[in-house]
């Protein structure tokens, strides 16, 4: 059975609306990330994009981006092997790095000097050397300015416990153009040598996140996502010859496996505009780049009776939400589109299942399925009662 039919079935089997994944699809994802890349290249999948795909996880990730201490417990939950794991994350406590290094883990990125204190005292007082991946910031809250940078790295016999191997570095996410990527590889090669002629320091290990975009509107989407990966593989592959490189990425890698279906609860005719009121929303949907619902992703119309008759009409579709701003999709043309039909909206692999304001309006959270590397579905979660959270049984009152 291929990928698509298996969908197709699947899509009339799942309680709307639902999450639907495909491990299939995202082992193709990282063969082809890999394969781009070539062996030398370390590739990672940041679990923040969606943590169920880490049930599944593909033999060519070498690495797992953890990011928080919830994100460490699926790790455990799952039996993930801690010398996957880089440990990384902007807020780190020294309880949550004690965690870390007790679980095994044995990789951390640091994106102050406390996180390097904290590491160091984990580390010596449990007589191990931790790796260290000093993240450069970029203009942002994000990691080091680079002359804390050069700061540390220059005092790095001060952090007993600790071995300093090299940089962390990620600007930003959704980059559409490859010349950006391959001028941040540049900064990176002129920092190596900058260290090495002012520090006498080696760089052993660079963990870089491209941040390589997805097209979530784009009807050849695959093509260009695959065009900009190969416009990059040779200064990704260059830099891996001077380093032990590892590419951390999680929307480019999650993003195309997962569809999202909705059913259609309600069908309107207000001021001359067709509305179909679906059983999701916003707050169960993210497409980056979406504003007010007037791009369109790819959807498919299936009919509940099996026939889609009559003239294509323009609909407006919009979620549950008690607010103006949950517009899915401005203008999408439907075939007799009516209440009971699903829709199935492709590319929310990556952030929808966990990004945004879920709890909103105490919606259920929707269940979430998986098809395994034989397209068999199978739950993951079934749905979850976010109305229980709020109840008195709960709360400190």
């Amino acid at each position: 059975m291929t990928v698509q039919s298996a969908l197709r079935q699947a899509f009339g089997e799942v309680a709307s609306p639902a999450y639907v994944f495909s491990a299939q699809a995202f082992a193709a994802r990282a063969k082809m990330v890999k394969e781009a890349f070539g062996e030398d290249t370390d590739i990672c999948y940041s679990i923040k994009a969606n943590p169920f795909l880490l049930a599944v996880l593909p033999e060519e990730f070498s690495k797992i981006e953890v990011c928080s201490p919830g994100e460490l417990e699926i790790c455990r939950a799952l039996d993930i092997d801690p010398a996957k794991i880089i440990f990384s994350g902007v807020n780190k406590s020294q309880a949550e790095v004690n965690t870390a290094i007790d679980y095994g883990v044995r990789i951390l990125t640091a994106e102050s000097e406390n996180h390097l204190r904290y590491i160091s005292k984990a580390a010596s007082e449990r007589g191990i050397t931790a790796e260290v991946l000093v993240r450069l910031s970029c203009e942002s809250q994000f990691g080091m300015d680079k002359s804390d940078v050069f700061r540390v790295i220059a005092d790095r016999d001060s952090y007993p416990g600790t071995d300093i191997k090299g940089i962390h570095y990620f600007t930003g996410t959704q980059k559409t153009r490859p010349k950006e990527i391959i001028k941040e590889i540049a900064r990176l090669n002129k920092l190596i040598d900058r260290l090495k002629e002012e520090l006498g320091f080696t760089t052993e290990r660079i963990e870089y996140g491209t941040g390589l975009a997805v097209d979530y509107f784009a009807a050849d989407a695959d093509d260009k996502e695959a065009a900009r990966l190969s416009d990059i593989s040779d200064c990704i592959r260059e830099l891996s010859h001077r380093v032990h490189l590892t590419v951390e990425m999680g929307r480019f890698f999650a993003a195309p496996c997962g569809w999202l279906v909705n059913t259609v609860a309600d069908t309107k005719f207000n001021d001359g505009t067709h509305y179909a009121i679906l059983d999701g929303g916003l707050h169960q949907m993210k497409y980056d780049g979406q504003i007010q619902g007037m791009q369109i992703p790819v959807i498919t119309h299936i009919p509940a009776d099996g026939s889609a008759g009559g003239e294509e009409e323009k609909w407006t579709l919009c979620g549950s939400l008690c607010t103006t701003a949950d517009v899915i999709a401005r203008g999408a043309a439907f075939t007799g589109l009516k209440e009971g039909d699903r829709l199935i909206f492709y590319r929310t692999g990556a952030y929808s299942v966990y990004e945004g304001f879920s709890m909103f309006l105490s919606r259920d959270l929707p269940s979430v399925y998986m098809l395994d590397e034989r397209n068999e579905l199978r739950l993951m979660r079934s749905r979850i009662e976010t109305a229980r959270f709020n109840m008195a049984e709960y709360l400190h009152l």
